[in-house]
């Protein structure tokens, strides 16, 4: 009550902060007459002058206000719009790193103009990050024409481009893309052997486009490059079979947690159908030795059980794609991972694709997170402004609208039966057809859509579906939902990126009515006829009531209600919405009162009947907290788990970097000899130990397999007073005289070379090894709370205590292979050089030799296999070749980056 109060005379935080803003708003307002009265020319040499400041010591504060004037300007020449004040905050907002809460039809788009411009003016480069690639590809078309005309570069990732299309798009001061394109490249960049390989620059400044979309609600789902494991699509199948004769008995269900397990006796059940069909040999199904059919059983059981086709995915071209539950997209080339998505495939029998290994992952928390400078824009963040604080430190402002909010919204409408609420539904959709009032009806799955359809169609009402199918086609159905009598079912509306104007959208009319006329003049007139029509039909559809927003029920996250609500009232419009929702929907059944059904009945609730009132909506209300709170928990506790591996991750991809950017790694390829050297002798000769307890045949057969070196090691440990000091010395000099030996038998060039292409292969093998010890670290890690301890203590120790391993294991390996090395020089000839994979595959597997051999190398010795040999593609003059000549084999490259390429 006394902050309700404080709030009435004082202002709340965002008022204070907004209100301190108001100040800039004047100056850029001042400067309007000003920056009208340049010519072309001057307006755009501003940009170069902001530059020249910006060299001179000024920070982006001191020109904000000319910069924002100058955007201003442009936009009014280029695209015919001017910022209003509002939009002027929002950018104000965007430049100080927080996130901009606009409604819908704002303008958000244009806002990030202002913040765009301002920061790109250090040459550091500024992405903008989107949710798909047709916002990507339309908003740099768009908004790049006021950038290039005011003399700055933009690109566009878009997921077709080659790495040199990509790293020119990167180059550019302003970069559009999707947060999946800029993801994937940030992980492929850390699979590159050359620093001139990778595309992108070092972060400087992102804003993201619908970010509650893309930072809350795809935070759980990671990036993830994987390589493709042995075939077990049979074992899928067979296991397949068994889940439908399972009974309701057999296991239990939590639709809350989306968990399925078995229960006592649907163990003893399922084991007796392994053990019928041949799967189970011996033991129990929990016996160790059965790991693998246990694994199995579980996500064949989930895929039955808890994920529902044209729900959660659909079947489209005899594969499982995979449906946004936010969206209603599909996510092409997504998959499930762990072998849910081959589960899902064997139920609908469908053609079952390998499993994969994880070569490199990211959540998007994590990638984010990356930036120095972070900001974001959407209509609907307020509700999650205490996750972006927690995990993004990112402030939550929300601007005001340019013209008051004249929306209605009414109490949800509660029916007993989903039966009941559809037909409640096409009756108000009736209603306002008849009057020739747009309607937009929001689902929250395929299913629901198609059924609603199936209504809408029984009555004779022309309507539009939306839903799972290509942007450009949803862009041009949502920009035309205004006009009067349209009907528009549409599968959520978050992150649509199209305004709903009512009367219909002129830009969009005109692209698909007038795309084939080329006559300027008759071109130029129908524009004018269009025009007119949606002047005519925009007063029609207000008239009407403006757009009725209507939502079949309520979604788990109150943001998404609240974006399909916000689609109506745009820019002071007329508009209404209203929820109907049934006791038969998820929600409610799940998270609502278990005794609401038998309540509404005591109360003589008829069948066709709704309960109306605003306690309802404040019981839903609370039923939705209940799950955003529980999702809010789920994310924070998976990002807990992946700190543990981004803390890992920097170590290896910084030191990919320096390698990378080193001349050679000489000297470190030294220092991870001594200390493989080290480690061997301190395991056979410990501290203070007696020369009696010394594991001296031990040490002998070490440096033999590690440094192929036989050395006297017995005779040296009969000698009288000899330490394990000079040991270790001995063997270090009887190596370092072997690498000598090898640098003048090969060129020492010719090492440098072999010595960092090999640390880098050898670090991606043993990194990927490891990322698949932490995957099933993790799977199993939750069992540890039954022993009184904390699971995500416990991983983080191991995780440490793996990554030790993995630092020992490499520089063991990296000693191993050198010191094996034998060089042969093959006969010159053309060798096709390998392209960096734009798709999840393996990026660097290990040498073999028949691959090799089939190149037109050869192993010498040819006893061990894999990663212990490696030869180098070389011309037997190599030596007296230069690196920059011609190569002799006439492919037309430069020596180093065919045959002298390493």
């Amino acid at each position: 009550m006394l902050g309700a109060l404080a709030r009435r005379l004082f202002g709340s935080a965002n008022d204070r902060f907004l209100k301190g803003l108001s100040s800039q708003v004047a100056a850029i307002n001042a400067l309007e007459g000003e920056v009208a009265a340049l010519d072309d020319t001057g307006l755009k040499a501003r940009t170069q002058a902001f530059k020249d400041r910006l060299a001179a010591g000024e920070t982006l504060d001191d020109i904000l206000v000319e910069a924002f004037a100058t955007v201003r300007e442009a936009a009014k020449r280029v695209l015919g719009q001017r910022h209003y004040d509002v939009q002027l905050l929002g950018g104000m907002v965007l430049h100080k790193g927080m996130i901009a809460e606009m409604k819908t039809g704002e303008g958000k788009t244009l806002v990030a103009t202002l913040a765009v411009y301002l920061n790109a003016l250090t040459g550091n480069g500024v992405h903008v990050v989107t949710v798909n690639d047709y916002l990507a590809r339309r908003d740099a078309e768009w908004m790049g024409n006021v950038y290039r005309y005011l003399g700055l570069t933009v690109g566009c990732i878009l997921h077709e481009l080659d790495d040199l299309q990509r790293r020119d798009a990167y180059a550019s001061d302003i970069t559009y893309g999707t947060n999946n394109e800029f993801g994937f490249d940030y992980l492929r960049d850390n699979m590159k052997f050359r620093l001139e390989e990778m595309v992108q620059r070092p972060f400087h400044y992102a804003i993201v486009d619908e970010v509650d979309s893309i930072l809350i609600d795809e935070a759980r789902t990671p990036l993830i490059i994987s390589g493709p494991t042995e075939d077990n699509s049979e074992l899928y199948t067979k296991v397949d079979r068994l889940i439908p004769k399972l009974t309701a008995e057999d296991y239990e269900k939590d639709e809350k947690q989306r968990t399925v397990t078995l229960t006592e006796g649907g163990v003893e059940h399922i084991e007796q159908l392994l053990i019928e069909s041949g799967l189970l040999t011996e033991g129990t199904l929990y016996d160790i030795h059965n790991v693998s059919l246990v694994h199995h059983v579980n996500q064949a059981l989930r895929a039955h059980k808890i994920f529902t086709r044209d729900v959660d995915y659909i079947v489209k071209d005899d594969k499982v794609v995979i449906i946004d539950e936010f969206t209603g997209r599909m996510m092409e080339g997504r998959r499930y991972s762990e072998g849910l998505h081959q589960a899902l495939e064997a139920k609908e029998h469908v053609e079952i694709q390998n499993e994969n290994q994880t070569l490199a992952s990211i959540t998007f928390q994590n990638y984010f997170r990356l930036y120095p400078k972070l900001a974001g824009m959407t209509g609907t963040a307020m509700t999650e402004a205490g996750e972006f604080a927690d995990i993004y430190k990112l402030e939550v402002i929300e601007c005001p609208t340019n013209k008051p909010v004249q929306r209605k919204d009414a109490d949800d409408e509660v029916y007993r039966t989903e039966r009941e609420k559809f037909a409640a539904i096409k009756v108000k959709v009736e209603e306002c057809f008849q009057r020739k009032q747009p309607v937009l009806v929001g689902t929250v799955s395929i299913e629901k859509s198609e059924a609603l359809s199936t209504y809408l169609k029984q009555a004779g009402i022309p309507h539009k579906v939306l839903n799972a199918r290509y942007h450009e086609m949803e862009a041009s159905i949502v920009a035309q939902a205004g006009r009067p009598g349209a009907v528009t079912i549409a599968t959520n509306m978050a992150g649509r990126g199209t305004d709903i104007q009512l009367g219909g959208n002129l830009d969009m009319r005109v692209r698909q009515e007038l795309a084939e006329i080329t006559d300027e003049a008759a071109r130029a007139e129908r524009i004018e006829a269009i025009r007119s029509e949606i002047k005519v039909d925009a007063e029609i559809a207000r008239e009407a009531g403006g757009l009725y927003v209507i939502g079949s029920e309520r979604h788990e996250s109150r943001r998404i209600d609240n974006q399909l609500r916000g689609r109506s009232g745009r820019q002071g419009d007329p508009g209404a919405s209203a929820f109907f929702v049934s006791l038969e929907d998820d929600l409610m059944r799940i998270f609502g009162s278990e005794r609401m059904d038998a309540w509404l009945q005591r109360f003589g609730i008829k069948d066709g009947e709704a309960i109306v009132h605003p306690w309802m909506n404040k019981a839903l209300e609370k039923a939705q907290q209940k799950v955003e709170a529980r999702n809010f928990d789920m994310r924070k506790h998976i990002l807990k788990y992946d700190d543990v591996m981004n803390d890992q991750r920097k170590v290896v991809y910084e030191q990919r970097r320096e390698i990378m950017n080193a001349p050679d790694v000489q000297s470190t390829i030294v220092d991870m000899r001594n200390e493989t050297i080290e480690a061997m002798v301190t395991e056979a000769i410990p501290h203070n130990a007696y020369a009696e307890q010394w594991n001296v045949a031990g040490l002998h057969t070490e440096v033999q397999n590690v440094l192929g070196l036989d050395l006297a090691v017995a005779d040296w440990a009969k000698e009288e007073g000899i330490a394990d000091e000079a040991i270790r010395e001995r063997i270090t000099q009887a190596v370092d005289e072997k690498m000598a030996a090898k640098d003048q038998a090969y060129g020492a060039d010719t090492m440098r070379m072999v010595e960092k292409s090999l640390l880098l292969q050898l670090l991606d093998q043993t990194w990927k090894e490891h990322l698949l010890a932490l995957d099933h670290l993790r799977q199993g890690i939750n069992l540890r709370a039954y022993a009184q301890r904390d699971p995500l203590n416990e991983y983080k120790r191991e995780a440490f205590e793996l990554f030790s391993e993995m630092l020992g294991g490499l520089r063991a390996t990296v000693t191993r292979v050198l010191a094996h090395v034998e060089l042969r020089f093959a006969e010159p000839q053309a060798v096709p050089q390998p392209q960096m994979p734009r798709n999840i595959t393996a990026m660097h597997p290990a040498f073999d030799a028949d691959e090799l051999e089939e190149a037109g190398l050869a192993l010498a010795g040819g006893e061990e296999r894999g990663a212990g040999n490696v030869a180098t593609l070389a011309p037997p003059q190599a030596q007296a070749i230069s690196r920059n000549a011609p190569c002799p084999c006439g492919s037309g490259k430069k020596y180093k980056h065919c045959h002298g390429r390493v």
